[in-house]
């Protein structure tokens, strides 16, 4: 059954867009908890605080889901078929189309109704940075790929855009291992890295890193980063963009993530003259509503008083 009830699983969700699919079993996660415990000690959260919480949970899935037996990890591919390029200001590639939690959210409720309908009793829960998960650490023991000197899952046959999602689940199925690391003698990410978030390989200061300057902090940004930016409002991704893997990188073929129109055709002036009233509608399905239009005005601001 166990074999049968993987091949379901994972035939359901490539139906559902899903690129890859890996499963792992469900337990305790004994060397990230040392790992996780120093880079918070660190404080290399900054003032995400919300990491400190549910400490226990985040290192043992059975603890959000009882009985649990199976965490199954997901990718969803977001490479854009173009970038945006009419203005200077920058955003990360996922806030290109709809917000991808709803996007996720809607296939992973699909994939566990198919679940209980093929096999009957099975509970679980659905994850999109929604809970105490670590989807890359799950995502790597699952062998959909390994966490790089960027700190961010890369595949090896597709690079790293891709959103990671998980179920865990009460069942026991065919589990999958983790693969090697194929990082090398390369440090790309680690050079590029503006503000120096990459001090280290496979270490990230997340109070360094530009995508929780520009959405995570909720204060003004230190005056340390003026001039290292590197344009960007929302998120960035330059650790990813020089990587060597994502020269493998494909266009996404999902139609959510289709970079909305008005965005591609906004210029600088565009972002400067932006209105409160016009930031709703234009990124009430955007991650970059996360944000707030207060926090892409101070992004933008302290971009041109550098």
């Amino acid at each position: 059954m166990k074999s049968h009830n993987t091949q379901l699983l994972k035939t359901k969700a490539h139906q559902l867009g899903f690129e890859y699919c890996g499963i792992s079993k469900a337990e305790f996660l004994n060397e990230e908890a040392p790992r996780l415990e120093a880079w918070l000690n660190q404080g290399k959260q900054g003032s995400m605080h919300w990491m400190e919480n549910h400490f226990d949970k985040r290192l043992d899935p059975r603890l959000l889901v009882d009985g649990a037996k199976s965490v199954v990890s997901l990718l969803l591919n977001y490479y854009p078929e173009r970038e945006l390029e009419n203005a200077d200001y920058k955003i990360s590639k996922y806030a290109y189309g709809r917000d991808y939690h709803t996007v996720i959210k809607d296939k992973l409720k699909e994939l566990i109704d198919f679940l209980k309908k093929e096999i009957g009793d099975v509970n679980g829960r659905a994850f999109v940075d929604s809970a105490p998960v670590m989807d890359k650490v799950w995502a790597k023991k699952s062998g959909l790929g390994w966490v790089g000197k960027n700190t961010n899952l890369i595949n090896r046959d597709k690079g790293s855009f891709f959103f990671i999602a998980e179920l865990i689940l009460d069942i026991e199925l065919e589990y999958d291992g983790p693969i090697k690391d194929y990082c090398g003698s390369c440090t790309r990410c680690i050079d590029a890295c503006p503000t120096d978030a990459l001090q280290t390989p496979y270490t990230i200061d997340g109070s360094k890193c530009i995508s929780y300057l520009t959405i995570e902090l909720k204060e003004n940004i230190p005056e340390e980063f003026k001039g290292k930016m590197d344009n960007w409002i929302f998120g960035c991704d330059v650790c990813q963009d020089v990587c060597p893997w994502n020269s493998f990188s494909k266009r996404n073929q999902h139609m959510e993530f289709k970079p909305n129109e008005e965005l591609v055709a906004m210029r600088n002036k565009d972002w400067e003259e932006m209105t409160e009233e016009a930031f709703g509608p234009l990124f009430k399905d955007s991650a970059i509503k996360r944000s707030k239009y207060k926090g892409i005005r101070r992004n933008i601001t302290f971009i041109q008083n550098r």
